[in-house]
């Protein structure tokens, strides 16, 4: 699936239903979904294997700490664009939570706030960070990507794609073991955001994943969720390989 395919459903889940799917079918369901995230996740990437092998030079932790940056600084926008789809004050409460924690109740709070820590712990400027300058091309593409396929598709669809985080607290895990082994350059200031990772992304991929198995009631709508998350994982993917081809030898932009 690609950012040109963005098209609205033709038939979206906009709410809970009343009745949920029969639980034989909602169990094979989250299985299949947990599956697909457990097999298209980028902890399998390349240069993600690097990273948690401690293979990375510093300026190629730099490179994808400041392209990781824009999809970071992204994750508010496309979660605004998801709430104003939500169909109830509950749904929308509760998914309000994830764009404060990114953004922060007041300045120099949030996930952004962490990432901007990070940075400056491998050796960047916010100034530099803020300014984008080192955001690839192919970065930009996919996140973009992202933020118009939340834009315009279903609420299911746009949920679905954030199951992703049915995985992001085993790869924070993982780096909070591995970067203080093979990168004790980095002060430990620097991992507040993988952290603060472990119990949001447990408590948003569950939330997430039962609101799509409450809403995915047919065949088609789960085919819907599961090429949502499939694309997800492109996108994720597609970052991590641009970032490999800038840090590859004699790579140019």
């Amino acid at each position: 699936m690609t950012a040109e395919s963005t098209a609205p459903a033709t038939a979206p889940a906009t709410a809970p239903c009343v009745q949920r799917p029969a639980a034989r079918d909602r169990d094979e369901f989250e299985k299949r979904l947990r599956d697909l995230a457990r097999r298209r996740y980028h902890d399998r990437h390349p240069f993600n294997i690097r990273m948690h092998q401690g293979e990375l030079t510093p300026d190629e932790l730099r490179t994808w700490v400041a392209n990781r940056y824009h999809y970071q600084r992204n994750i508010p926008v496309k979660d605004a664009l998801i709430l104003a789809k939500l169909p109830g004050p509950a749904e929308r409460r509760s998914w309000v939570r994830r764009i404060q924690d990114h953004d922060g109740a007041a300045d120099g709070e949030g996930g952004i706030e962490r990432w901007l820590l990070l940075g400056e712990a491998v050796g960047l400027s916010r100034a530099e960070l803020d300014s984008g300058e080192r955001v690839l091309p192919g970065v930009r593409f996919a996140v973009e990507g992202y933020v118009t396929f939340c834009r315009l598709r279903s609420p299911l669809e746009a949920v679905a794609s954030s199951l992703t985080e049915l995985c992001a607290p085993d790869i924070m895990v993982t780096r909070l073991d591995t970067f203080p082994r093979y990168y004790p350059w980095i002060d430990d200031s620097g991992l507040a955001y993988f952290r603060s990772r472990v119990p949001q992304g447990t408590r948003d991929g569950q939330e997430a994943l039962a609101w799509v198995l409450d809403w995915a009631r047919t065949p088609e709508d789960q085919d819907r969720a599961l090429d949502a998350l499939s694309f997800k994982c492109d996108v994720l993917w597609s970052l991590l390989d641009s970032v490999q081809h800038a840090a590859a030898p004699g790579a140019g932009r």
